[in-house]
């Protein structure tokens, strides 16, 4: 079981995306990277902010990695939001496009496209779920 967020985890995530056929094909035109930043609560375990970056390329991910703020700053896109927050969306108690446009997960890039990929993206957020997670507050 991988901790949440943490560099296995992502690593596992990525060997998700890649297995996923069905992603492969709602993201088959899909080209730019993203970026996920993990707020910081320290009073849930999570110290700093931490980024999370994917190079996704035509229905794969060739290269997932935990990033510096610096290292995200060109991202294509970048969705950020309180690890909490997070923590409801791979639990599936909020929608990631829904709390975009609630402005419970903050966007940095074009809604319209994100939207236009809604399957893909829900496949991404369904994804997490396929990871054996341990979730650090609840360690």
């Amino acid at each position: 079981m991988a901790l949440f967020p943490g560099e296995e985890w992502l690593q596992l995530y990525v060997d998700a995306i890649n297995a996923s056929n069905e992603y492969a094909q709602a993201a088959a035109t899909w080209e730019g990277d993203l970026a996920f930043v993990f707020e910081a609560e320290p009073d849930k375990g999570v110290p700093e902010d931490v980024h999370a970056w994917l190079d996704l390329w035509h229905g794969k991910c060739r290269q997932g990695r935990i990033e510096t703020l610096e290292g995200i700053a060109n991202a294509k896109f970048v969705i950020r939001a309180p690890y909490s927050r997070w923590k409801q969306v791979m639990k599936k108690e909020l929608d990631p496009v829904k709390g975009m446009m609630q402005g419970k997960l903050r966007l940095k890039g074009d809604l319209p496209t994100i939207v236009r990929y809604v399957k893909a993206a829900n496949l991404l957020v369904d994804l997490t779920g396929s990871v054996e997670t341990e979730f650090i507050d609840e360690k």
